[in-house]
């Protein structure tokens, strides 16, 4: 068996268009102001979770990435239940944001009391997948 052939510098023809790994990169939104800023912005309520989001200004920080923050008040539960929540919360945007996300955009993902811990896993990629649809314009 021979080893498969590196790709070449040209496009084949049967070459598919994928987006460059820059514009499906994640960054975490760390600063209180950024969070202050998605919270001006459009934001979309769900049965699991809210999603805040706004575009960043062109002369703002890394405008090819993508960036989501997370937040759970006390509202959602103990410790343990904030926790579990925004593992939740990071397990779906790690999913759905990748390739439903705009490059240049910020998300906030907030957790709901009684909901977000709960809710089954699919629901929760929908909700997100229908807030970002109606967030960007296209609602189903």
């Amino acid at each position: 068996m021979t080893p498969p052939k590196a790709p070449s510098a040209g496009k084949s023809p049967d070459a598919v268009d994928m987006p460059s790994a820059v514009s499906v990169c994640l960054k975490t939104i760390r600063k209180r102001a950024d969070f202050l800023m998605a919270a001006r912005a459009k934001h979309q309520a769900t049965k699991s979770l809210i999603l805040q989001a706004r575009k960043r200004g062109p002369n703002e920080s890394e405008p090819d990435f993508i960036r989501v923050g997370f937040t759970c008040s006390k509202k959602v539960g103990n410790a343990v239940a904030r926790n579990r929540a925004k593992r939740r919360l990071r397990a779906i945007a790690r999913e759905v944001l990748r390739q439903k996300g705009h490059a240049g955009w910020d998300y906030v993902l907030i957790g709901r009391a009684n909901a977000t811990a709960q809710r089954p896993y699919l629901d929760m990629v929908a909700d997100l997948n229908h807030a970002l649809s109606v967030m960007h314009g296209n609602p189903k």
